[in-house]
């Protein structure tokens, strides 16, 4: 792991841990940095396992990659479990593995959950950070769960934002979305979802939706639309219409098309791959992104091993800093 002292031992770091050293500035510029490496070819992710276990409605799988340029090599471990909400623990369950990239070693075993939801929000903010107009003034939130909190803090960081406009299709979650709002200062309005797009000049969605919920006809010139729940096939946010008119960035082109929210444009014929740019195109400067006020930009946020990789290296290099880091032998 990169910049990590050379001692003896396996790091442990566990969720509270995670969650006290790792900021949103920390997860901000680990993802960055790692999709930036990502569109030079120097980190790459290896395919993904995502399966139906046949017990508790589970699904279970492994992210893993490597990233040369950071000397992070990984492996996330988890998945979700639908039932979790029930016995007071969130649904998606995770453990990050990093080993030593020079000997093969297991390095440190990191906590998952909190990382999951701070590199995701992370995502979107990049894209927020790279592709919005500089003049976004209303921010518009399309889902009200546990990841939305995340994501809201996060993005509210990016831009000047004056308002918050949000729809959830359990409208009694919005509450607490608006809480956060009304924390970081910003007025919170619970909008249908016509009315969300004629008033978003940014718009995050993040849900576990296999339908459309936002459609083209409702969506502004210029908005910025970052697509973060659909990371499965089948699952999909917006209309494939709306894709195929903006201007498409991802994390991973090879993830949007056949688990990303470009799956339906791509399978309706409506998109082809060439005309999906890696969001480190534009971070390294080989992309320009937005090219005017009036295009409407969509990040399809999939979701890859290398963001959670990146963010639990940081964390377990922050444990090791500051000589809290747990360690045993194996």
């Amino acid at each position: 792991m990169k910049d990590m002292p050379e001692t003896q031992g396996l790091v442990i770091v566990g969720e509270a841990e995670c969650e006290r050293l790792v900021g949103r500035k920390d997860a901000f510029d680990a993802v960055e940095a790692v999709f930036g490496a990502m569109a030079k070819g120097d980190a790459w992710n290896f395919p993904v396992v995502r399966e139906a276990i046949g017990y508790a409605d589970a699904l279970y799988g492994f992210k893993s990659g490597f990233d040369k340029a950071g000397k992070v090599l990984g492996v996330k471990s988890g998945g979700y479990w639908p039932g979790n909400m029930d016995k007071e623990l969130t649904n998606h369950q995770s453990t990050v593995f990093l080993f030593d990239p020079d000997t093969g070693q297991l390095a440190a075993l990191v906590g998952g959950n909190y990382l999951t939801a701070v590199r995701t929000a992370a995502s979107s903010a990049v894209s927020i950070a790279h592709l919005a107009r500089k003049d976004a003034k209303v921010l518009g939130m399309v889902g009200a769960g546990h990841q939305s909190q995340f994501q809201l803090r996060a993005a509210a960081e990016q831009r000047d934002f004056e308002k918050v406009v949000a729809w959830n299709p359990h409208p009694e979650m919005l509450p607490k979305l608006g809480a956060v709002a009304e924390e970081l200062g910003l007025p919170f309005e619970a909008v249908t979802q016509e009315q969300l797009g004629a008033q978003a000049d940014v718009i995050i969605t993040i849900t576990s939706a296999f339908e459309p919920l936002l459609m083209k006809d409702w969506i502004k010139p210029g908005t910025h639309i970052a697509c973060m729940g659909t990371d499965t096939k089948g699952k999909q946010e917006v209309d494939a219409a709306l894709v195929a008119a903006a201007t498409v960035f991802t994390d991973e082109v090879a993830q949007s098309i056949s688990i990303g929210e470009a799956q339906h444009a791509i399978a309706e014929g409506f998109l082809t791959e060439d005309r999906i740019t890696p969001i480190g195109a534009v971070i390294n400067g080989a992309h320009p992104g937005r090219s005017s006020d009036d295009e409407i930009t969509l990040f399809d946020g999939t979701g890859v091993g290398l963001q959670d990789l990146a963010v639990a290296s940081v964390a377990a290099r922050l444990a090791e800093e500051e000589g809290s880091a747990q360690r045993v032998s194996l």
